[in-house]
């Protein structure tokens, strides 16, 4: 494979969790919202990620789609809530801040990887022209 193809795959992979990662940022800053129907609440979003062959022959990371979850909203009594239902009840998103904590940890590890193997990309080819240069 060749150091550009190598690159392509990991900016694209970069790409696909700096998608996951701003998720993850936008369910843990909507966790604790309320909402007065099961409909108008918050639900966790989650990307979809695909490998994909380009037509150059390389192969990429690509997001598919952002989902929402399907997981069941948290509904509580709360008959003072300004936002209760007629039946004082009252719903919270579906976010579950340790899973989402983790799924960053996660995001952000691969992140790095892909960073040193553009890293390591780019130091072979500094060695390469190197020994081009001394023949």
């Amino acid at each position: 494979m060749s150091f550009k193809g190598i690159s392509q795959i990991a900016g694209s992979a970069m790409t696909a969790q700096t998608v996951r990662l701003n998720t993850v940022a936008s369910n843990l800053a909507n966790a604790g919202t309320v909402a007065g129907s099961e409909e108008g609440a918050y639900r966790a979003r989650k990307p979809v990620f695909a490998a994909v062959m380009q037509d150059s022959g390389n192969a990429a990371v690509q997001v598919l789609d952002v989902v929402k979850s399907r997981d069941p909203v948290r509904k509580a009594y709360e008959p003072g809530n300004p936002l209760a239902d007629k039946e004082g009840m009252v719903y919270y998103p579906n976010v579950n801040e340790v899973e989402e904590m983790t799924d960053m940890m996660s995001a952000t590890r691969a992140f790095q990887t892909n960073l040193e193997v553009l890293s390591r990309v780019k130091t072979m080819q500094q060695e390469l022209l190197k020994m081009g240069e001394s023949s």
